[in-house]
């Protein structure tokens, strides 16, 4: 075959998917060529039919999708030609897959290493102590410690990070000659995400891999794609080199998702042409708003869990999740909590809302005064009115058999007694229709919205109490960029009118960037660098926050930079 000979070639997919109110074209003529050593980056908003691509190329659609139309073509061979059995053959062994949650791709059952030898018993001769030896050896080869010990472990057992490592290593077992790498760092923090980057592409230049790389993220797709093509509504709109597609993108669509991508630059300026209407008549930003008294001041807060050993389960040690961790947070004023997977960042957010369970917590919460930490359950029922979370998935936080009403309803019920149930409806429409969504959101449920109105509902619930003080645990990381611009205007607006002050939880830096007024780098359970958010980006003091932003991938858009 001719170096030039694309390894891949798909010609006018069609992809049909039945639902309740009839066919849906998912994937509409479809086309693209990938070739060996070529990273082809898949980008677009959810629902754009990235994944239904990825999934028709296996065969691997649901049961209410089929392909219609159009040839896949493998290194000369028609895939949608071949009877199921060779198939088979050909998913883990020509062509692997990533996909973009570990937790639910891997087997909570099966040891680790058994995972991936069953790739090596379906796709290679090895058997017995031969393939667990090749386990061992891809263990060692996607950075996982003490590969020869780590093998007989559970999925439970490892780091979301090292669950990606193990996914990669399953994915690549067979050795495939393409690689679909279905959103494989958006749950990852940068520097996690970075090391998995960076393992994906020497393995590709080890092995002479193509690679698919679906993502939302722009400016991975910057650092790490040769081509780029971009969908909407099922089709693609742009397909150029990366070079090309950011520095001269061409359909307006391209320019519309670069434009709302938060970056320091735009700070104080909305990203959505719909946030930028509402400023316009408020006639106030968050640049505006000015930070008041202290609400939430935290002295030297602890939540340390036992370890326990022998058949007593006696104490023997203690994991320090959060080791004495001091903030203070202001009216109107957003603090960014910022570190690594594992630093504390959450079970600090979680602590502060006495949702830990199974540690010990010391130190001191002073909200408006008042010890949250030391609150009776009384005391602590008012002090909820006052402080309120938005976690990173909205749809495991919503009650799937509750009505979007009933969920608003129920927080104004127990926290809002004073509040009659007419007046609770009345309030209930307000928040739905301040977020952003239709008046028929109350009578629906929670599965019938997207990724990006699901948040909106648990920012709605969360208000619906009017708290001073609102924590948001890392509640854009899933969303893509155009939905995430629209929550990140939302929540200048709603801080602007309000005064409501943010504990923001995040390793995505861009909205770090534009968002905080403050930022506290997380280590080891402690705070080690604290301060305005322009010092700390621009002249950090901690070896840790340097690496972090080191690590972070930038975009540059418009003509290349002079060398």
């Amino acid at each position: 075959m001719s170096p030039d000979t694309p390894l891949l070639t798909v010609q006018g997919l069609d992809v049909d998917v039945a639902g309740e109110s009839g066919m849906t074209h998912a994937v509409k003529r479809l086309q693209l060529a990938i070739s060996r050593r070529e990273t082809f980056a898949l980008v677009g908003e959810s629902g754009c039919g990235k994944s239904m691509t990825a999934l028709a190329l296996l065969r691997l659609l649901p049961d209410a999708g089929r392909i219609v139309g159009g040839q896949i073509d493998l290194d000369g061979e028609d895939l949608n030609r071949l009877p199921e059995s060779a198939m088979r053959g050909v998913r883990g062994g020509r062509i692997g897959i990533i996909f973009q949650e570990p937790s639910t791709s891997l087997n909570p059952v099966m040891r680790v290493g058994d995972q991936i030898i069953e790739t090596l018993t379906a796709h290679t001769p090895l058997r017995g102590a031969a393939a667990r030896a090749r386990a061992i050896d891809w263990l060692r080869r996607v950075g996982i410690p003490e590969p020869e010990r780590r093998i007989d472990d559970y999925p439970f057992q490892f780091s979301g990070g090292q669950k990606q490592r193990v996914m990669i290593a399953i994915a690549l077992a067979a050795e495939p000659v393409l690689l679909i790498a279905d959103e494989p760092t958006t749950a990852l923090d940068v520097t996690v995400q970075a090391q998995v980057l960076d393992l994906l592409a020497s393995i590709q230049q080890e092995m002479g891999m193509a690679v698919l790389l679906i993502t939302h993220d722009l400016a991975v797709v910057k650092n790490v794609a040769h081509h780029v093509a971009l969908m909407r509504g099922g089709e693609i709109v742009e397909s150029a080199s990366a070079e090309e597609f950011f520095h001269a993108p061409r359909h307006p669509y391209a320019k519309q998702l670069f434009e709302a991508i938060p970056t320091f630059d735009k700070r104080g300026v909305p990203l959505t042409e719909q946030g930028r209407a509402a400023a316009a008549e408020v006639g106030k930003s968050k640049a505006q708003a000015r930070p008041a008294g202290v609400v939430l001041d935290v002295q030297d807060l602890k939540v340390h869990y036992p370890v326990r050993k022998g058949p007593l389960r006696r104490i023997v040690s203690w994991v320090k999740a959060v080791d004495g961790v001091t903030f203070t947070l202001r009216a109107g004023e957003t603090l960014a909590l910022l570190g690594e997977s594992g630093c504390g960042k959450t079970t600090t957010g979680k602590a502060l809302l006495r949702l830990i369970e199974g540690a010990r917590v010391s130190g001191r919460a002073m909200l408006l005064g008042q010890d949250v930490l030391s609150a009776d359950r009384r005391q602590l029922q008012r002090l909820r009115q006052d402080i309120q979370i938005v976690f990173q998935d909205p749809y495991a936080s919503l009650d799937p058999r509750m009505r979007v009403g009933d969920i608003l309803d129920e927080g104004l019920e127990s926290l809002r007694r004073g509040m009659g149930k007419e007046a609770r409806r009345k309030h209930a429409a307000q928040l739905i229709e301040r977020v952003g969504l239709p008046a028929n959101t109350l009578t629906r449920y929670p599965h019938e919205f997207s990724g990006g109105q699901r948040q909106r509902i648990a920012i709605a619930r969360a208000l619906a109490v009017e708290p001073k003080v609102l924590i948001c645990d890392e509640p854009t990381s899933a969303l893509d960029v155009s939905v995430q611009a629209q929550i990140l205007d939302l929540l200048r607006e709603l801080q602007a009118e309000l005064g409501i002050a943010y504990l923001f939880i995040t390793h995505n830096f861009g909205v770090v960037e534009y968002l905080a007024d403050r930022i506290a780098v997380m280590d080891g359970g402690r705070i080690v660098e604290l301060g305005q958010a322009e010092s700390v980006l621009l002249a950090p003091r901690q070896d840790v926050t340097r690496r972090l932003l080191a690590a972070v991938p930038r975009l540059h858009f418009g003509p290349p930079e002079p060398a």
